[in-house]
């Protein structure tokens, strides 16, 4: 997909590139700055001496030198002083700026950590979100790259939208639902057990293999009558899959295929190999970043989720955010991805 949330190391991630969190010497520091300077190797620090500093919201980039990453782009993110100083056009250009740069450089794939959540205390909450929306609306406007936003652990990635204090309590009382029901289920086995015994076990009859059917001669004009049945034309003809939906619902909706795909944080790829396959078979994520993006009413998206064989379950995590998001009118794919990942759910998109 291509914006991720990933729990990782960033001197980890075999990307084209790696964003470092730099202050303005470019010297290096503390934090994420100080890890990629000891993971590259004392060559980053001479290179980062001949660009002279930078400018906060600006970006620049040298090599990766002994990181995984062919590339280092150093951006300078705010210090935080409230909010009321510039410091989300700051923190926003940061973004931009590195993204640019990778694609000027005709980078695919770029790995960020969370800009100014360290030493200089921008409230993650707030970071993550702006994070999310420059990367999101940058991808949606300038093309193909795979970005990722990496965080060590869910300590340093708040979340605090009112979404996922929406659909807490929901999934709370699901648990506590579905421990319930499991206790009264045990209890009534407890129960049968007591009172009437273990039964016997019967033998399975041995199942006799049905033969496989065969076309008739007079719908096919062919003389031999044993001509293997056609199982591929059987399902061509039947109603409207999964693909033919989507593509119907793209048509409807006035986006064009790429609108529609970066909406949903599909890969170009994947959506190529649903528009030239009618039998196409995606995952439930796929399905459900293809609802929000078309904007479908709870419905449609039930009928596009069947027509996939999915159905939202009101037990699980994942079916219960959905739900939520898809009664409520909540369509922002990235949004979603936040809370997914809060509850290490799959995310949205392929």
């Amino acid at each position: 997909m291509p914006l991720q949330i990933v729990r990782n190391d960033v001197t980890k991630m075999k990307v084209d590139a790696i964003v470092n969190a730099a202050n303005s010497s470019l010297l290096g520091g503390g934090g994420v700055d100080g890890m990629i300077h000891a993971a590259a190797g004392p060559e980053l620090l001479e290179a980062c001496r001949k660009l002279n500093g930078c400018m906060p919201g600006e970006a620049k980039i040298t090599p990766g030198y002994r990181l995984p990453a062919r590339y280092v782009i150093h951006t300078v993110g705010p210090v935080w002083q409230g909010g009321s100083s510039g410091e989300a056009e700051t923190l926003a250009d940061c973004y931009r700026h590195s993204l640019q740069l990778a694609a000027d450089r005709k980078l695919r794939s770029v790995a960020f950590p969370l800009i100014s959540t360290g030493a200089y205390g921008y409230p993650k909450s707030e970071a993550l979100k702006i994070a999310v929306d420059t990367i999101a609306e940058w991808l949606l406007k300038s093309g193909e790259m795979t970005v990722y936003l990496v965080v060590f652990s869910k300590d340093a990635y708040e979340v605090s939208s009112r979404l996922f204090s929406d659909v807490k309590p929901l999934i709370d009382e699901a648990y506590v639902r579905e421990h319930e029901d499991r206790m009264e289920s045990s209890r009534r086995r407890d129960a049968m057990n007591a009172g009437a015994g273990f039964a016997s076990v019967k033998a399975a009859r041995p199942r006799v293999s049905e033969p496989m059917p065969y076309a008739s001669s007079e719908k096919t004009g062919i003389s031999d009558d044993k001509q293997p049945f056609d199982w591929s034309q059987l399902v061509l003809k039947g109603d409207e899959g999964f693909s033919g939906m989507l593509l119907r619902k793209i048509d409807e909706s006035g986006l064009t295929d790429v609108e529609c795909y970066r909406k949903a944080n599909i890969d170009r790829r994947v959506f190529s190999k649903i528009r030239s396959n009618p039998l196409y078979k995606p995952s439930k994520p796929t399905v459900c970043a293809f609802a929000l993006a078309l904007e479908l009413p709870r419905k449609d998206a039930d009928e596009m989720l069947a027509k996939a064989g999915f159905a939202l379950s009101p037990a699980q995590p994942f079916d219960i955010i959905l739900g939520y998001c898809l009664d409520h009118g909540i369509y922002n794919v990235h949004e979603v991805n936040e809370v997914l990942f809060q509850y290490d759910q799959p995310l949205l998109g392929g």
